[in-house]
C-alpha cells in the first residue's frame, strides 16, 4: 500500500514520467512485495526557484535533475529491503533515463493498516 510523492524539475515528458512511475512500481513490487495494482503516486514538477537543496550534502554532487521520492510504505520492511529498494531504483533510473544516482533521494516512512482508507470512508484495519 505504498503512496509515493515524487518531486522533480519541470521539463520531463509524459513518457519519461511514465518510465519513472513504472521503474518505481517495479522496484516496489520486487523489493517490498507490493501487489502489481497497488500503485499510488503523485508527481510534483517544480520550477528551480521552489526546489532548494544542498548539492553536496552526503552526495558527490547533485544536478538540476535531482529527484526526491517520499514513500509512505505501510508495513515496516527490513533494512536490507530498504537498501535494496534504493539501490535498484537508482540503478534502473540511471540505465533507463540516465538519471545519476547522486540525483536520487529516497525517504521511507511506515504506518499501520488502520491508518489507511482507500475508499468509502472505511479504514483498512
Amino acid at each position: 500500500m505504498p503512496f509515493t510523492r515524487i518531486t522533480l524539475r519541470k521539463g520531463y515528458s509524459d513518457a519519461q514520467i511514465m518510465q519513472i512511475s513504472d521503474i518505481l512500481q517495479q522496484s516496489l513490487e520486487e523489493e517490498f512485495s507490493v501487489p502489481p495494482f497497488d500503485r499510488f503516486q503523485i508527481f510534483e514538477e517544480l520550477p528551480a526557484r521552489l526546489r532548494v537543496f544542498d548539492r553536496h550534502y552526503k552526495s558527490c554532487g547533485r544536478s538540476d535533475n535531482f529527484i526526491q521520492f517520499h514513500i509512505l510504505a505501510g508495513k515496516p520492511r527490513s533494512f536490507e529491503q530498504k537498501q535494496n529498494l534504493c539501490r535498484v531504483l537508482c540503478e534502473r533510473l540511471h540505465v533507463v533515463l540516465d538519471i545519476h544516482p547522486d540525483d536520487v533521494m529516497v525517504m521511507i516512512q511506515f504506518n499501520t493498516a488502520d491508518e489507511w482508507s482507500f475508499s468509502k470512508g472505511q479504514m483498512l484495519g
